[in-house]
């Protein structure tokens, strides 16, 4: 048996430390390639977008009493100053107005009275009467030379222009008789008029024929001094020449121009103002009462 010396020990020893390497080497090579890969990280779902709100649909501009009463004043300031209509108010032809006028507002009036508006209450019958009589304009007097495409102007004077108040006034400490008729009339500056042409439905047109209503109703429904309303509403219409208003100067350039605004009537009806319910109504296109027992 050979003993084995230091020189040939230590090889050994090398040896043996190579393959332990070599061996534990290949194992974790082996190792690392037989373990599964990691899962990929899942990843929340994205969320659906918001849809983005809708903006509402744009409403639709009525105008009201003081919307008209600006627009004669503007028409009339600018018939006596000789200049052009602002654009503002040529701007309103096409929109949607509601007009109130208030009447009767000294209470019923006597059962032979002639005014245009007025109201009565029958006590025999326990019904309310109502008379509201359109205005005629003669087509010569707004123009030079009038188009023969327009036959007559009918529509209403606004009472008391100067307030953009829908309801009555206040009575006054003075006062006029309730059918008193006036001497002159100062306040009779501004109105509404529908421009009857050829091709305009026959129904339209009125003739000095009054609108009237017989309401049966108990005598308290109707408060004497808030009188009733009448309600207008339409569109604003224009005038040959592209205007939705005209003026003239009917007592000189010392006094205020009278003006009428174009308009197409829609709906025509009688208003309580204590409740706010529709005594009567009329679509001019069709001349049908809807309500109320209207008389023609």
């Amino acid at each position: 048996m050979v003993e084995p010396t230091p020189r040939t020990s230590r090889l050994a020893i090398a040896a043996g430390l190579t393959a332990m390497v070599a061996i534990g080497g290949g194992g974790f090579l082996l190792g690392r390639s037989t373990v599964p890969p990691p899962p990929a990280p899942v990843l929340p779902p994205r969320p659906a977008p918001t849809p983005s709100a809708e903006a509402p649909p744009p409403v639709e501009q009525v105008l009201r009493r003081s919307d008209l009463i600006a627009l004669g004043a503007a028409a009339a300031d600018a018939a006596a100053s000789g200049t052009e209509l602002p654009t503002t108010a040529t701007a309103t032809v096409g929109k949607r107005f509601e007009l109130i006028v208030p009447f009767g507002c000294d209470g019923s009036a006597p059962g032979d009275s002639q005014l245009p508006m007025r109201w009565r209450y029958d006590a025999d019958v326990e019904a309310l009467r109502i008379h509201v009589a359109p205005t005629s304009w003669p087509v010569a007097q707004w123009w030079q030379e009038p188009s023969a495409a327009i036959e007559a102007m009918e529509g209403f004077w606004i009472g008391r222009p100067w307030s953009s108040s829908e309801t009555c006034p206040a009575a006054s400490a003075v006062s006029a008789a309730p059918d008193a008729t006036p001497v002159t009339l100062p306040g009779q500056t501004l109105g509404i008029v529908q421009l009857i042409r050829a091709d305009t439905p026959r129904q339209m047109r009125r003739d000095d024929k009054p609108y009237e209503a017989v309401v049966r109703m108990t005598e308290n429904v109707v408060a004497p001094g808030r009188g009733l309303h009448l309600r207008l509403t339409g569109r604003v219409d224009r005038f040959p020449d592209g205007s939705p208003v005209r003026c003239r100067e009917a007592g000189g350039r010392e006094q205020r121009p009278i003006c009428l605004i174009a308009v197409s009537l829609e709906e025509v009806a009688f208003q309580n103002p204590g409740d706010g319910a529709l005594l009567a109504t009329w679509q001019p296109t069709a001349d049908t009462p809807a309500s109320g027992r209207p008389r023609e």
